[in-house]
């Protein structure tokens, strides 16, 4: 495997390669955030009148089909991103993925249309979920092949502090909605303005990007003529192998995700019973603390590497994913600090080094498509099924801890590939060749 010299890149324009892809990955995760926090207007403005039970199944279900498609996403827009460039391609998806986000904010109610509400909905989600397929693996290509081999997990850490800020972003002013608007207002109008806010947000991610030439190691690939002639093709017959490590981390990486930042929402308001703004202002404050503490979790993978940070978490959710639920569904302000503090502490393990960790798992050549293959398939099976099925099964069973296990299930499936992974700090990245140019400076 031959490897790239590090990128000789000066420190300003990292700076802005770094910022424009995070604020990329805000708008992505602002715009499913809002959807996890308004679950309950949505699913009484879309959906019919009467069944609040089975309209919380079908708002969660509705979330996961996004995910369905995501896999389709990152099969057409991986390989052109390893073909046509990280940010042409990036340029495409923020673009896409506001759009829809706006779109959903207009959505008539059942009311109004009937079930037209419901698959307006599904379309827009579908829309959404297929250009998201090409945002995250892009965005950590980006910055990866930008970033210094030495700080890789510094810079690429960045990437996962957009992501939090989009759930923070979308956690405070649904809060604030909450607070100021009475119930009734809420749920009449007051849930779509966080999807209107979307659309000017993806504007200014679209517009830092565009100021950034394309990542040193594509220019470098691409003045070579050294890239493969079909990504996808290469990624499915000869770099399956990453692909397949790539699945594994990201099935219980994910699951972590889209329990502890998803549902976390749903769960406190209508399992544990806690009051809107409680549970609002409860996951606001972990993701705060984890937005704190996630930078200083990437620098630390830079010093004693990604894979030791991994095992730890991984274990940590095998061993007290249960317990944190427990403590959660004690329905008190101690247990709810606890439980949320122990699931974000292990979580920012896995926020603070897996943008770092995936992309170095593939070449230049195929490492878009690759990595987004990867990641988009283990996410549409695992990780968007994972609010609907853990509600499922707390409802089959009875059991408010039912999360918990799911988390440590996922993470022991996922501990043989977590333990057979290769360090990748400090190391240049796998690439097209051993020379690697600058471009110049934004």
């Amino acid at each position: 495997m031959t490897t790239t010299k590090p990128a000789e890149v000066d420190e300003a324009t990292v700076r802005k390669a770094v910022g424009a892809a995070a604020m990329g990955n805000l708008v992505e995760w602002f715009d499913y955030g809002i959807y996890s926090y308004v679950t309950i207007q949505i699913g009484l403005a879309l959906f019919p009148p009467g069944g609040e039970s089975s309209n919380q199944l079908l708002v969660l279900a509705t979330f996961a089909i996004a995910f369905l498609v995501r896999p389709l996403g990152g099969i057409v827009l991986g390989p052109l991103g390893d073909r046509i460039g990280r940010k042409r391609v990036l340029a495409m998806t923020i673009v896409t993925m506001s759009a829809a986000s706006f779109i959903l904010g207009c959505l008539p109610t059942f009311a109004a249309v009937g079930w037209w509400a419901p698959l307006l909905l599904v379309l827009t989600r579908l829309v959404q979920g297929f250009a998201t397929g090409g945002e995250y693996g892009g965005a950590a290509a980006f910055i990866a092949e930008y970033a210094p081999d030495k700080r890789r997990g510094f810079y690429c850490s960045f990437l996962e502090f957009g992501t939090t800020g989009g759930f923070v972003l979308a956690a405070g002013l649904v809060t604030v909605l909450q607070v100021t608007l009475p119930e009734a207002a809420m749920n009449d109008w007051g849930w779509r303005i966080p999807f209107f806010v979307a659309g000017p947000l993806g504007l200014v991610g679209l517009w830092l990007r565009s100021k950034l030439e394309d990542t040193p190691a594509f220019l470098e690939m691409e003045a070579q003529n050294a890239g493969s002639a079909s990504p996808l093709k290469d990624v499915l017959t000869k770099h399956w192998r990453p692909v397949l490590v790539c699945v594994g981390l990201v099935l219980f990486y994910n699951v972590a995700v889209y329990t502890v930042l998803f549902y976390m929402p749903d769960y406190l308001q209508r399992t544990v019973d806690l009051p809107a703004t409680t549970a609002l202002v409860s996951i606001l404050g972990m993701m705060v603390l984890i937005m704190i503490v996630i930078i200083p979790v990437g620098a630390l993978s830079d010093r004693v590497g990604r894979k030791p940070l991994i095992t730890t978490a991984c274990v940590g959710f095998i061993v007290l994913g249960y317990p944190a639920f427990l403590l959660l569904d004690t329905g008190t302000i101690a247990g709810t600090v606890g439980g949320l503090f122990v699931l974000g502490m292990l979580l920012v393990l896995l926020l603070g080094t897996m943008s770092a960790t995936l992309p170095a798992l593939f070449q230049t050549d195929t490492r878009y498509a690759g990595f987004s293959v990867g990641y988009n398939l283990s996410t549409s099976i695992f990780g968007g099924t994972a609010p609907a099925v853990i509600a499922a099964l707390v409802t089959a069973t009875g059991n408010n801890a039912m999360p918990g296990a799911y988390i440590a299930v996922a993470s022991l499936i996922s501990l043989t590939t977590v333990l057979m992974l290769r360090e990748s700090a400090r190391k240049p990245l796998p690439g097209a060749s051993g020379v690697r140019l600058a471009p110049a400076p934004a």
